[in-house]
């Protein structure tokens, strides 16, 4: 049997996904070089950081639980009855993507499958609603979010300036569905 479950979240969650550790810590950065010699777009380059560092969560954390309850899906891993992590996400603007906005998993359960399940299932929750691609977001701080989204297949897909409450550049990476 598995260490952990995953399964939609529920209004008794609410109390422990507030609980949990948000912040995150990193070793590396990411470094945007734009291209040379007239070329179009950036290359990012992961930069190692001299010690680890915490990130605060980069979304506004009074608004998380207005935000769970209109996300969908709202995806809870539990072990023992009890939530250890989630993803929040929804279908946004680009027609037929499913969009990540929040993955957060307990710091002891970090390193231990916890966030590739997670996704894993969003991306199972995508195919059985007609999603053709996932996407990813994170803070272009966030060392092991990029590191998983690589992990699992996802491509970098773009940034956006100032794109979080604290002015972070968001990195986005996209997996196709189909």
């Amino acid at each position: 049997m598995s260490l952990f479950q995953i399964r939609t979240g529920l209004a008794t969650d609410v109390p422990y996904l507030v609980r949990l550790e948000h912040h995150t810590l990193t070793e590396t950065v990411w470094k945007m070089l734009w291209a040379e010699n007239g070329g179009v777009g950036a290359v990012f380059r992961p930069m190692p950081l001299p010690r680890p560092l915490r990130l605060p969560y980069p979304r506004n954390y009074e608004a998380l639980m207005d935000d769970w309850q209109r996300r969908t899906p709202l995806l809870v891993a539990v072990h023992d009855g009890l939530p250890i992590g989630y993803l929040a996400g929804e279908i946004r603007y680009v027609p037929g993507t499913l969009w990540i906005t929040d993955l957060v998993v307990a710091e002891a359960w970090r390193r231990r499958g916890v966030a590739s399940a997670l996704v894993l299932t969003a991306g199972d929750w995508g195919v059985a609603h007609q999603q053709q691609r996932m996407v990813m977001e994170s803070s272009f701080r966030n060392g092991p979010a990029i590191a998983l989204a690589e992990h699992l297949g996802f491509v970098f897909s773009g940034f956006h300036y100032g794109y979080y409450d604290g002015g972070d550049t968001a990195l986005f990476f996209a997996l196709s569905l189909m």
